[in-house]
């Protein structure tokens, strides 16, 4: 019988100040993620120094744990500071030598300045918080800063903007780890938006923006019900009751994308979810999920992901008794 998989092990930085929201975002999802009955990650807080670490909101954090617990982790993932500026000698040597021992390299926020410092994002695509973006392309002129993006990734290295896009972030890290299908239900979970990815080899690809509206929301919802039926601009506008010329400049005020887009997203989710949790023919996946036929599942896979159907599945599958109920599901 083979052995059940370790923990994948996350080691969170808390620079002084650091951001409480920050801190939460990791342990809120990661937490949450299960795979085969077991927790999917081990998360350790740590700062430079153990003991009360400064908050940007005024109060203490108790941190027992130093950055020697780095070396055992598989991810390091810094967090904001209130404190962007001056980054901790010690946090930019523990970075570089994580780096250099191949470990993934995260950061939320303006925890970049931390990566930036450490020399990581020479030469490299990277973003942080919107209000300290030239500040950070200022001092580190050699980072391609991408400042209209939720979250980026070049190579081993991770960079989110402020705030929520953190969430983003780690559910990135998540689907990255164990699948499409692992991510959206740790979404579901935290009462949060599903997954919005960049793709895996196409990381700076801008990912879906939050809603900023519910006009469309039933139509979107109707949509979601009916991937796997052709649908049109048209169809999309009848449901709404409105013109194709105002579903789309409604659709894109509140989604940040053109309906199409919209839809192309969804469908590409699904066929990864259905790769993910049924073992359906190619052709069946390709139909389920709106996008015809196996070589159209195929190109559309291909260019988000860098994998083909067949890789992707080898890759994430995670069959069992819940993939049998799904496989039945869309029978």
């Amino acid at each position: 019988m083979s052995q059940p998989l370790a923990p994948h092990r996350i080691a969170v930085v808390a620079p002084s100040p650091v951001s409480m929201f920050n801190l939460a975002i990791p342990e809120m999802l990661f937490g949450k993620v299960e795979v085969d009955g077991r927790p999917g990650y081990e998360v350790v807080i740590c700062a430079a120094e153990p003991g009360p670490v400064p908050t940007s909101g005024g109060l203490d954090l108790y941190v027992r744990h130093g950055l020697d617990v780095v070396e055992a982790a598989d991810t390091l993932l810094v967090a904001g500071t209130g404190e962007p500026f001056e980054p901790d000698a010690r946090i930019v040597s523990a970075v570089r030598e994580a780096a250099a021992a191949g470990k993934r390299i995260a950061s939320l926020c303006t925890g970049a300045f931390q990566l930036a410092e450490a020399g990581l994002l020479h030469g490299r695509r990277a973003t942080t918080y919107w209000a300290h973006a030239e500040e950070l392309r200022r001092r580190y002129p050699q980072v391609d800063l991408r400042g209209d993006v939720l979250y980026v990734q070049d190579g081993p290295y991770v960079t989110s903007s402020g705030y929520a896009a953190g969430i983003d972030l780690c559910l990135h890290i998540i689907r990255t780890d164990y699948g499409a299908a692992v991510a959206n239900e740790v979404a579901r979970r935290a009462l949060v938006a599903p997954v919005r990815p960049g793709g895996q080899t196409q990381f700076t690809q801008t990912p879906l923006p939050p809603e900023r509206g519910h006009a469309c929301s039933d139509t979107r919802g109707w949509a979601m019900r009916n991937l796997d039926k052709p649908l049109t601009l048209t169809d999309l506008a009848r449901h709404a009751g409105v013109s194709v010329r105002t579903l789309t400049r409604r659709f894109h005020a509140e989604s940040g994308v053109s309906p199409l887009q919209w839809l192309l997203h969804q469908r590409i989710e699904r066929a990864k979810e259905l790769l993910e949790t049924t073992d359906l023919p190619m052709d069946r996946v390709a139909r389920a999920s709106g996008l015809g036929t196996a070589d159209s599942l195929r190109g559309h896979l291909v260019r988000r992901t860098g994998l083909t159907p067949s890789a992707y599945r080898a890759q994430f599958s995670r069959l069992g008794t819940a993939a049998a109920d799904v496989t039945s599901s869309v029978a």
